[in-house]
């Protein structure tokens, strides 16, 4: 399956139930204001990472290794957090990309696995200069929702890079040299306000959706905890109240 553009936005998509409008407008005019960050700290270098500032986020499960070939239960470095989001388009492109595992096996199973996985995928983004808004990753899938900036790097680079090191360090830990570890990923271009924001909610939320927690923040792979931390309550409460059953995503892991 080729990887490109796999969903592309529908009228449908655009537009979500009517019920949603006084969240819709509540989250344009906090578009308008900035949300509070908190003081920025300088980021730890991680391949080579040129990435601006960091948000200076403590968070109590920052704690991961890196996939350098050094047992994870052996060293400790401070995840990788992205910048706190905006919540606005831009001519730079948001992307929603989801990939898969090879048959959907769930070859990421554990906590040492997951960190690897979620680790890499902050580390890349920050090395290509894309800023990561909403993230979650399992042990046979992992979706998020990016920003282009000016200087980012071409997204499809970045995901095969992604692949190529989680697969080589998940087989190390495995001991399965050369084992194919990834099918394929996908990835689309958002351009309405409306379906952007309700898949930020989508994304946060999608351990809910694989009832694996009854509460998003309770999943430690993933951006719920974080978001609620960096964006603003009137900012956090708007983006959960929009609507993802409408949403076409292909999500059968």
């Amino acid at each position: 399956m080729e990887c490109g553009d796999w969903s592309p936005l529908s009228e449908g998509d655009s537009s979500l139930s009517n019920a949603d409008e006084r969240g819709f407008t509540q989250a344009l005019r906090s578009l308008r204001q900035p949300e509070a960050t908190g003081p920025s700290t300088s980021p730890k270098n991680h391949d080579g990472d040129k990435s601006p500032a960091q948000s200076g986020d403590k968070s109590p499960h920052s704690k991961v290794a890196p996939p350098d070939g050094v047992a994870i239960s052996n060293t400790a470095l401070k995840k990788p957090w992205p910048h706190a989001p905006v919540h606005k388009l831009t001519e730079h492109g948001v992307y929603f990309v989801t990939a898969g595992t090879l048959h959907k096996e769930h070859l990421f199973r554990g906590d040492e696995r997951l960190a690897l996985l979620e680790f890499e995928l902050l580390t890349k983004a920050n090395l290509y200069h894309w800023q990561v808004e909403a993230w979650a990753a399992f042990s046979n899938h992992y979706h998020f929702v990016a920003r282009g900036c000016p200087d980012s790097m071409d997204l499809g680079k970045l995901l095969k890079h992604l692949h190529s090191d989680t697969a080589r360090e998940l087989n190390r830990m495995d001991g399965t040299l050369g084992r194919k570890v990834w099918h394929n990923f996908r990835d689309t271009k958002l351009t309405y306000e409306r379906s952007y924001l309700a898949r930020l909610n989508y994304v946060h939320q999608n351990a809910v959706h694989h009832r694996l927690v009854p509460v998003a923040n309770q999943y430690r792979w993933c951006s719920a905890a974080w978001f609620e931390r960096v964006a603003t309550p009137a900012m956090v409460q708007t983006i959960y109240g929009f609507k993802t059953d409408r949403l076409e995503v292909e999500d059968d892991f």
